[in-house]
């Protein structure tokens, strides 16, 4: 029974960032405590794993250098030093708790996805029948708001917008969209698989667009045959398709970006306002990147850099400031904060984890992969919170895999020669003579 409560804790963790506490001098979410509660004990047990503290440490001397010479201040450096690295060192931890069993972890993380999915049909269901407080959880939830759109309201389950749902539910999605197609599923039943499939598009989130488009495109990389290029081709034009003519929102972003990457006009009201702070932070994290392009102005410095070089402060330009604290794009964030090694750590852990079918010891292992990667590429892309709903959970399961599935793979490279061999050798029975002899 207290395993079962401690699982459903640890896997809460990845949700509870709808309920704040507080939000002065940071805010205070219902992860934390569960944070909290369980460092003390894994501290005890495990100790201080190498990796978070060899990763961190030049972020930490280089952040300091810079909050003294004013590219960055003290509070919103530890703040975001002392939360990422917390997160971080606490999934390691709970890497650590479950012995390195990877894909029991991610078998959690699918069950506990498909009830959050779950609870997202009950949000589009409540609605359809006029019941308030089975769609609109703002008598749970204080940092919660409905979204209204799709079939009424677009889902966002326990999420506090439909694209966070969107953004880690996408591993779920993808390994959900595998098993359709196999007699054998993985990690979860065909039918949880159904329900997800089918339930995650009605976010109508961008991101949620993103993820199956990236979907497809991994399942055609990965499968690769005539008969599935059959099925994912024609879908992924029907996607795109549809989403730009029935999702207003996804055209206005997509109509907005490329418009004003193209033309680079800042004064056009028209443009969709996150195509704009898309286009503002991109300038800030280079200007910021082009004068400190090795480790950046330090962990929380894009707010400075946002106030020194924001396109907010031409005469006449748009004057939206939406996503000043995180760049709108975890890539721009790691430009203009870390630099040329944080954008280095993550890109390798990205490409060098990656595990495309043909290098895999299983099919677990490269839905499980693929999965990581595409949540991974949509934080990057789009999402630029370093720790919201527990993302370095992804990123050490996607690390750790690969580091498994290398030795997996040396083992059976190993067992197939020495089997070559054994084939190969002489015999040596009896009535039978060894080479040499007449």
């Amino acid at each position: 029974m207290f395993r079962k409560f401690s699982i459903f804790l640890i896997f809460a963790s990845l949700y509870a960032f709808s309920y704040v506490f507080f939000k002065v001098p940071f805010e205070f979410y219902l992860a934390y405590l569960i944070f909290i509660l369980y460092m003390p004990f894994f501290f005890a047990k495990f100790g201080i794993p190498k990796w978070p503290v060899l990763v961190f440490m030049p972020l930490l001397f280089s952040g300091i250098i810079f909050c003294m010479t004013g590219d960055n201040n003290f509070q919103q450096f530890f703040k975001i030093f002392i939360g990422f690295f917390s997160s971080c060192l606490f999934y390691h931890y709970v890497v650590q708790s479950y012995d390195f069993d990877l894909k029991e972890l991610f078998r959690l993380y699918l069950i506990s996805a498909y009830f959050v999915t779950l609870i997202g049909l009950v949000q589009l269901i409540s609605f359809q029948i006029g019941f308030k407080p089975g769609y609109n959880f703002l008598w749970i939830f204080n940092k919660w708001n409905p979204s209204f759109g799709g079939l009424g309201v677009r889902m966002s389950s326990v999420f506090s917008e439909p694209a966070y749902f969107a953004a880690t539910i996408s591993p779920a999605f993808f390994t959900a969209v595998f098993n359709l197609f196999q007699r054998n599923t993985v990690f979860i039943s065909k039918f949880q698989s159904v329900v997800i499939a089918i339930i995650y598009p009605l976010s109508f989130s961008s991101l949620g667009i993103l993820a199956i488009f990236l979907t497809i495109i991994l399942m055609l990389i990965n499968l690769g045959t005539l008969r599935y290029a059959m099925i994912f081709v024609p879908l992924l034009i029907v996607t795109i398709s549809y989403s730009y003519k029935n999702v207003p929102e996804f055209r206005d972003r997509w109509d907005g970006t490329i418009e004003i990457y193209s033309t680079d006009n800042i004064y056009d009201y028209d443009i969709h306002g996150s195509s704009f702070v898309l286009y503002n932070n991109s300038h800030v994290a280079w200007e910021n990147f082009q004068r400190h392009p090795v480790f950046g102005t330090g962990l929380g410095g894009h707010p400075t850099a946002f106030d020194k070089y924001t396109l907010t402060q031409e005469e006449g330009a748009v004057q939206i400031d939406f996503n000043k604290m995180d760049a709108n794009s975890m890539f721009l964030r790691l430009m203009s904060e870390t630099g040329v090694y944080g954008l280095t750590v993550m890109i390798l852990l990205l490409f060098r984890s990656w595990i495309l079918k043909p290098r895999a010891i299983d099919d677990e292992t490269w839905v499980m992969s693929n999965g990581l990667a595409i949540i991974i590429l949509i934080y990057l892309i789009r999402q630029g919170h370093y720790f919201l709903n527990g993302f370095p959970l992804f990123l050490w399961l996607h690390y750790y895999l690969s580091v498994q599935n290398r030795a997996a793979m040396v083992i059976k490279r190993a067992n197939v020669k020495a089997a070559e061999i054994e084939q190969f050798r002489p015999s040596t029975s009896k009535g039978q003579l060894s080479p040499g002899h007449t």
